[in-house]
């Protein structure tokens, strides 16, 4: 659609006596049909007129309101672009989608299946788009992007019932140096599998934390899958396999999204590696009410469920559950000490097993060089042995500034229970009414160099566990519904990690979070609420 649409000029009728307003004009809009037994010389205005391949449909410029509809259960190979002077207008955008029975398949092989640039006001629904070729070295299957320098941000998108798969990316929403991204994008039941480097990416201008761009502003994805996106071994300078990654956005939602089994693939010798659900360079990030399980890592890096990497704020991981990972079930990073990392929350998930191959990261992971005004409340870490070893349920690295790891519930079997360096004083990362149990073998902690065998004789030297003199934490049976160390693996299998007596009821400390960090809510896991006070770890008690 690289059409131009031809400007109409309404004349004005001058009445003899009085005046009344002119009418708001609303161009004429059109239904345009594609099938592989049209005719490209064909009106195209019906399904017996309809056009036969996606060329010619390209050159139809398509005004607010038009739609271009594919044969339900047909195949055509093409691509379909939206430019600059097409759609527009979010109140009454522009359809691209299926007609008849079923959905119909559009492949490519050299381009994005539909790239949307500089316009908003679209919708794309009901179709399957499978790439192959070069489409799946260099190109996304749906391809958002703007290069604007300034005014508006093209808003309005909605990609709705769309399987997208065989790309390099299965959905792209990016944004040129200029940093004049998109508004109000949703991404709604959608699969995006089996694609190179990642099921979805938003990406913008590099992050200046005097001048943060976030490109991109108010994204939401729900009931999003992204999954078996392998990665690729020969991407030894770049993360690939990722499920969904989120960048230089302003204000996001996540929910109901899975990411598993992606990464299998990627890199052995990448300095980075892939994870299943993470967000970068943004703000106002919530991730509620996914999961992420069986995500992988070809290096000695990353892996994880979910995490808030580098430049991230004002965000919240909360009432997720991961399992099986590579890598940590969630983690928190930052690379650059710059305070973009800051006032983050990560409360009210379930962690199990995760650290399947890399267990020295942990299954909850806080780390990098400038993390500041951290939260971790809440939740529930479940860690058996591993294939690669043991790892500890919380691991913490130097380089916070006000995190406070509260009212978590930590199982572990034949491993520390929590590890942390030598150096992180109560000043730096404070942890404070949290369960410690040890569901075989010993309980210990190890706190740089030392290994403490009790609760006890870890407050006694380094001071966690303490408010304002008085001890706190709990190493009790929490009496779980899948015993004493269940195993988690499916999402079905969140129940387990339910507590199924009192000692846990009511222990939790509550104390205030950072100033600004997201609030945790009232509610469990699962919805609940507490009856008999704070509760400690994910879920309540019942």
């Amino acid at each position: 659609m690289r059409g131009v649409v031809i400007a109409l000029v309404l004349g004005l009728a001058l009445l003899a006596v009085g005046c009344v307003a002119t009418p708001h004009y609303v161009p004429p809009t059109h239904t345009y049909y594609l099938s592989p037994d049209g005719d490209d010389d064909a009106a195209g205005t019906s399904p017996d007129t309809a056009w036969r391949t996606p060329a010619r449909a390209d050159h139809v410029g398509l005004v607010p309101g038009d739609r271009l509809l594919l044969k339900g259960g047909a195949h055509f190979h093409g691509a379909l672009t939206v430019g600059p002077r097409e759609a527009g207008d979010p109140g009454r955008p522009v359809v691209i989608g299926s007609y008849g029975t079923g959905r119909a398949t559009l492949s490519s092989s050299d381009a994005p299946a539909v790239s949307v640039r500089n316009t908003g006001g679209l919708e794309i629904r009901g179709l399957i788009l499978r790439g192959s070729g070069s489409a799946r070295k260099h190109d996304p299957g749906i391809l958002l992007y703007s290069d604007l320098r300034n005014g508006d941000r093209p808003s309005g998108i909605r990609i709705r019932d769309v399987d997208v798969a065989g790309f390099r990316i299965g959905v792209a929403i990016g944004a040129s140096s200029h940093g004049v991204g998109f508004s109000e994008v949703t991404v709604d039941r959608t699969l995006l599998h089996s694609n190179k480097d990642a099921g979805f990416l938003s990406y913008g201008p590099d992050f200046k934390p005097q001048a943060a761009a976030y490109a991109h502003r108010g994204l939401t994805l729900t009931d999003v899958a992204a999954y078996d996106n392998t990665g690729d071994p020969r991407a030894h300078d770049r993360h690939t396999g990722d499920g969904i990654v989120v960048g230089a956005v302003r204000g996001a939602t996540l929910r109901h999204v899975e990411a598993h089994d992606n990464g299998g693939r990627a890199a052995d010798d990448a300095p980075e590696g892939p994870a299943g659900v993470w967000a970068y360079d943004s703000t106002q990030v919530v991730v509620e009410h996914s999961a992420a399980y069986r995500n992988h890592t070809g290096s000695s890096v990353d892996g994880a469920g979910f995490g808030l990497d580098s430049n991230v704020s004002d965000s919240a991981l909360r009432r997720n559950l991961a399992f099986g990972n590579d890598g940590p079930g969630f983690y928190t990073y930052q690379r650059w000490e710059n305070g973009g990392h800051t006032r983050n929350t990560i409360s009210d998930n379930i962690s199990a097993d995760d650290g399947r191959g890399l267990p020295q990261l942990g299954s909850i992971a806080v780390y990098g060089i400038d993390l500041r005004e951290l939260a971790v409340v809440r939740n529930t870490v479940l860690v058996s042995r591993a294939p690669k070893g043991p790892g500890p349920a919380l691991r913490i690295q130097p380089g916070e500034h006000g995190v406070q790891i509260r009212d978590n519930l930590f199982v572990t079997a034949g491993a520390p229970i929590v590890m942390g360096d030598a150096d992180l004083k109560p000043a730096n990362v404070v942890l404070q009414g949290n369960a410690y149990r040890a569901a075989h073998g010993t309980w210990q902690v190890r706190w740089g160099e030392h290994t403490y065998d009790s609760l006890a004789s870890w407050r006694a030297a380094d001071g966690q566990e303490s408010v304002e003199g008085h001890p706190t934490g709990l190493t009790v049976d929490p009496c779980l519904k899948g015993g004493p160390l269940p195993r988690i693996r499916s999402v079905a299998d969140a129940d387990l990690a339910t507590p199924t007596c009192t000692s846990l009821a009511g222990e939790g400390l509550a104390l205030p979070l950072p100033a600004g960090a997201p609030q945790p809510g009232d509610a469990d896991y699962f919805g609940r609420t507490p009856s008999g006070g704070p509760q400690v770890g994910a879920v309540v008690p019942r």
